[in-house]
């Protein structure tokens, strides 16, 4: 497996959760932005860092000032409650190439797979009009997709009409295949930038869905703001157009 696992302060295993939740830069960078908000919102600390083959080959410093090679992160995170804790995972990139996007998603399935994940929710902003304001959840398996509804979850069977392209899109449909209960929390937004309110929305229904029990500010979205801010890049290749030209799916 090309996956190389770099474990951290002397962990060799993921610890017992409730869900693993996963998201990578996208439309509106909304995923993203909850799930690390998310982290924010509670006490968390590194597992391991997840080093793939193929993604852009950009080292950056990490909060202790090293070198770090292109990674995808794994957090425990606990909310303020006190209950089961959940696993976050997540990157800045992914690579450009469709073909080492698939193959990335199955490396990441069978290492979560090994490690127990039961259980996988994928974050992601669908581009759509102004007016529309809404999240749902896209299953990947009916039994799931059944469990989902009885927990009260707004669980859509006709979006995306014209579906969804890239890793955190694979990784949300591939769980039948690695027995992982996978499913797309997906809210609508523009799309053009960071939408702070589409994030926020889309973290309380998540929190509220999955009985997660964090926190979550009612309608103060500066915390969030100040997440876009800092992802925000001076400039920035349009590589979702770039890899989109071709397919009518939207970019997970």
């Amino acid at each position: 497996m090309a996956l190389r696992v770099e474990w951290l302060d002397q962990h060799r295993q993921l610890p017992k959760h409730s869900a693993l939740i996963f998201a990578l830069p996208g439309v509106g960078n909304v995923g993203k932005v909850a799930l690390e908000s998310l982290v924010n919102l509670g006490e968390s600390y590194h597992v391991a860092r997840l080093h793939p083959i193929g993604l852009p080959p950009i080292a950056m410093l990490d909060e202790d000032g090293l070198l770090t090679p292109p990674h995808y992160s794994l957090q425990v995170t606990y909310a303020a409650t006190g209950e089961s804790p959940i696993l976050t995972l997540c990157g800045s990139s992914q690579p450009t190439d469709p073909m080492a996007q698939a193959i990335l998603a199955h490396e990441l399935m069978g290492f979560l797979n090994e490690q127990s994940v039961h259980t996988i929710i994928v974050l992601a902003g669908m581009a759509d009009t102004p007016e529309r304001k809404e999240t749902f959840v896209v299953a990947s398996s009916s039994a799931h997709r059944v469990d989902l509804e009885q927990q009260g979850v707004n669980v859509r069977r006709d979006e995306p009409r014209s579906g969804a392209i890239g890793v955190a899109a694979l990784m949300a449909s591939l769980g039948p295949i690695y027995n992982i209960n996978s499913c797309c929390a997906i809210s609508t937004t523009l799309g053009s930038s960071g939408d702070a309110r589409a994030s926020h929305r889309l973290l309380q229904a998540v929190n509220q869905w999955f009985n997660l029990g964090f926190q979550i500010p009612e309608n103060d979205h500066s915390w969030i703001r100040e997440r876009l801010e800092v992802m925000a890049p001076v400039e920035r290749d349009d590589l979702v157009a770039e890899m989109t030209n071709s397919h009518d799916g939207f970019y997970m």
